[in-house]
């Protein structure tokens, strides 16, 4: 199995402060893994030094066969802003940036990817509203209509799921079936145990260091979840040891 990602004892932070510690485990490229842990346990922070806007501050991060360019990157609903003056179909047209440029126009060709995503999504027909006035979970469609255009093989979800409906969540999870099962790699920052255990068949649980990888059945194990607990409390303790809390 051709790993994806190779984390070489990786150390990741925020101004020198540590919140991934000697990180040392690789992740199967077409594997569908989630990253879980309590708060602060620096799964939002791998994400980020996967995608290149961390440095290490210690190791590495091999990456096989897929160029920067070619990772998508789903940061969490809070991080974005929503009072920008931006319709649904200009959002989405940024999945296309590769094709049509940072301020390129739509051609027929890309309209017509963008319904397409639109629709895979349920968002047909909010193509001229404002993302400000979109719900959480319409939100969440609309940027994974954007994902969907960016046509990655490696995905990269930070808390997909947070604050959207049921509905909304289960058409989302399709679609990532759908990324899986095309071969592509998706690693997700999940907190719901039950969505986990149902969807996801790799697991790593981080408290800002490792705690377990592998399959999520040997993984998500109440014993790994109480020593992952444990593992930040200490840290959260003993910060001039641990570092600044770090998602």
């Amino acid at each position: 199995m051709t790993p994806a990602l190779t984390f070489q004892n990786l150390t990741l932070g925020y101004d020198r402060y540590p919140a991934v510690h000697h990180l040392e485990t690789s992740i199967v490229s077409g594997s569908l893994t989630a990253v879980v842990g309590p708060n602060g346990a620096g799964k939002s922070t791998l994400l980020k030094g996967v995608t290149g806007a961390l440095v290490p501050l210690e190791g590495r991060i091999e990456i096989s066969g897929v160029k920067a360019e070619d990772i998508a990157y789903l940061p969490q609903q809070s991080q974005i802003d929503r009072t920008f003056p931006m319709s649904v179909i200009d959002l989405v047209a940024m999945g296309l940036w590769r094709e049509i440029g940072a301020f390129g126009q739509l051609n027929r060709k890309g309209r017509k990817l963008v319904d397409t995503a639109l629709s895979a999504v349920g968002l047909t027909g909010f193509e001229r509203r404002s993302i400000g006035s979109l719900s959480g979970g319409q939100m969440q469609r609309a940027l994974f209509a954007r994902l969907l255009l960016q046509d990655a093989n490696l995905i990269l979800l930070d808390e997909p799921f947070t604050a959207i409906d049921g509905k909304t969540m289960a058409d989302l999870l399709d679609v990532i079936k759908g990324w899986n099962d095309e071969g592509r790699t998706v690693i997700a920052v999940l907190h719901d145990d039950a969505t986990v255990r149902a969807h996801f068949p790799s697991t790593l649980m981080l408290a800002r260091e490792l705690v377990a990888h592998g399959a999520t059945d040997t993984v998500l194990t109440s014993e790994n979840q109480f020593r992952a607990r444990q593992m930040c409390e200490a840290c959260a303790s003993t910060p001039h040891i641990c570092g600044k809390d770090a998602s």
